[in-house]
């Protein structure tokens, strides 16, 4: 069986719809492939356990889920998920282990689909059974032997004899378990149980250096122990001689299948003379007989039998320290050569940038090309390269203002409109126009907001605020041109002046008797009506004689109505 059955696919769709990653990269990893576990799988498994979003139960539960399968291949690889989380996952992944009551309940698996199956359910039940008294150790001791600190400080050389005599028998259990897997290497047939293979082998070797530290210090302890606390001693330290016999066998495993001899330690076992000393020392505890020996000879016993198993425990972790360093150059060379990736990727791509209508910037044949900005707040040129102040002040380029009114127009309208002014300066009588005849309005285009002169066009932009008489100009049409344009509605009719004629020579008072608030409706000092296409005037309006400020050619043509003298 190679590949990735209907069944895996079809079980990675589900979990891609139902939006659970965690539970499709577990799918993914635990696949019918006679192969181990993929490394891209098994990274991102254990950066989810760095991740506190994530939920290690759920993590945990869809792992315990996938050993249910009826397939070796599914199951192994399942147990070999688990193992290399707990090894190189966050903590937190075992101390959830740790907290459950069963784990893998895998006593009784058999595979009968084929020979092939019989053979590994055997190694599937001792693997199951090992990682189960793994994670029973974290529950006892809480923390894992394989990582805590080693060396003349670390955890097994300085704890203290009684605890030291509760520790140890725990490791020999986990121990035991690990060697109970008792492959061969002509058993080492396809790449899931070499995988498992290869995570024991690494778990042996970190496991047997905290074993053997317990051990020395056990044995500096030994002669100064209680009677029982002695007995315990060496029968720990027998076993700790019938264990390392197992484990050299187990790295002899090790050398057949291909692994490097220098990540194999050497073991070196104590004198043989040391355990007849510890057992002398027991004897005498104990009142019996023993051979006459002095303190020098046993001091001389024991420091042999500790510089042995010193220069074990040093061996053990040069192959640690050799295993970390090639971890980390594998893991360097794998970020060069993403970042070579990369690089190339970005070397094929087009220097482009990306442009928009608004941007200066734009691209053309791959080449950048620079459009001149656009100043918003500058004024639109003229033909005669003159500037007048009042459109420099309100001109906004965006829609572009025109002058309203010509000056001429403007006096030829004041002067049809309010009689004007005669050859001297004076204030001519204003006509009154007849009920059917309106008055002139002058036709602005909607565009056209301000005019050439300043005066008038501050006026007319005062005028369209509604300053003063508390009303709102509604007859300038700021609809983009095309736009259908609002009237008054059918019954709307324009209003006209009042047929009552005013005398202004006889009416009009002093011209600093009236307040700065005089309604902005009303046109004075001949200003120009407002544009639009309704009247302008809701009431009649008076004009002062005033010198100051005349049209601009108050000689010009009239037009309209007659200016009538008085």
């Amino acid at each position: 069986m190679s590949g990735q059955s209907l069944t895996d696919r079809i079980t990675a769709a589900q979990h891609s719809v139902t939006g659970s990653a965690v539970s499709k990269t577990v799918c993914k990893a635990t696949t019918h492939e006679i192969m181990g576990p993929k490394k891209k799988h098994l990274d991102y498994l254990i950066q989810c356990t760095n991740e506190m979003n994530v939920n290690i139960p759920q993590l945990a539960d869809s792992l315990f889920e996938r050993t249910t399968n009826s397939s070796w291949v599914v199951v192994f690889k399942s147990l070999i998920t688990t193992h290399h989380l707990m090894v190189y996952g966050n903590e937190r992944f075992i101390q959830y282990l740790a907290s459950r009551n069963t784990l893998f309940n895998l006593s009784n698996f058999l595979d009968k689909s084929g020979l092939q199956g019989y053979d590994m359910s055997t190694f599937i039940r001792r693997y199951s059974r090992y990682l189960n008294e793994k994670a029973v150790s974290y529950r006892q001791v809480a923390f894992d032997f394989t990582k805590v600190k080693r060396g003349a400080d670390g955890v097994m050389r300085t704890m203290n004899t009684e605890k030291l005599l509760k520790t140890v028998p725990i490791i020999q259990n986990q121990m035991d378990a690990l060697l109970d897997f008792n492959v061969n290497s002509n058993e080492l047939t396809n790449g899931v149980i070499n995988a498992a293979f290869m995570l024991l082998f690494k778990d042996a070797i970190r496991l047997f250096a905290a074993y053997n530290e317990g051990i020395i210090n056990l044995l500096e302890k030994y002669f100064d122990m209680k009677k029982n606390q002695c007995k315990e001693g060496l029968d720990i330290y027998k076993k700790f001689l019938t264990r390392m016999t197992r484990i050299s066998e187990f790295l002899k495993v090790a050398e057949q299948v291909g692994i490097d001899r220098g990540d194999i330690p050497d073991l070196s076992q104590a004198p043989s003379s040391l355990l007849d000393a510890l057992e002398q020392h027991l004897a005498s505890l104990e009142g019996k007989k023993i051979k006459d020996s002095t303190a020098a000879s046993r001091a001389t016993t024991l420091s042999n039998a500790v510089s042995s198993l010193a220069s074990t425990g040093l061996s053990l972790t040069k192959v640690d320290e050799r295993e970390k360093q090639a971890a980390l150059e594998e893991e360097q060379a794998r970020l060069k050569a993403l970042k070579e990736q990369r690089l190339k990727e970005l070397a094929k791509k087009p220097h482009t940038s990306l442009t928009t209508a608004a941007s200066p910037v734009s691209t053309s044949a791959g080449g950048i090309m620079t459009a001149p900005a656009i100043d918003i707040f500058s004024t639109p040129s003229s033909s005669n390269s003159t500037s007048k102040l009042p459109s420099d002040l309100l001109d906004l380029q965006q829609p572009t203002f025109h002058p309203s009114v010509h000056p001429m127009s403007t006096a030829s309208q004041v002067a049809s409109t309010w009689g004007g002014f005669d050859e001297l300066g004076g204030l001519l009588k204003p006509t009154v126009a007849s009920q059917n005849q309106s008055l002139p309005v002058a036709k602005l285009p909607p565009n056209k907001l301000v005019s050439d002169d300043l005066d008038s066009s501050l006026a007319n932009l005062v005028g369209n605020l509604g300053i003063g008489n508390g009303t709102t100009k509604n007859d300038v049409n700021w609809s983009q041109p095309g736009e259908k344009k609002l009237t008054g509605g059918s019954n709307w009719q324009p209003k006209v002046a009042p047929t009552t004629a005013w005398n202004a020579a006889t009416m009009a008072p002093p011209v600093m008797a009236y307040p700065a608030t005089t309604p902005t409706g009303m046109i004075g000092y001949g200003i120009p009506p407002q544009m639009g296409s309704v009247p302008v005037m809701t009431q009649p309006t008076l004009i002062y004689s005033q010198p100051v400020m005349r049209p601009p050619n108050p000689f010009g043509p009239v037009s309209g109505a007659q200016i009538q003298f008085m």
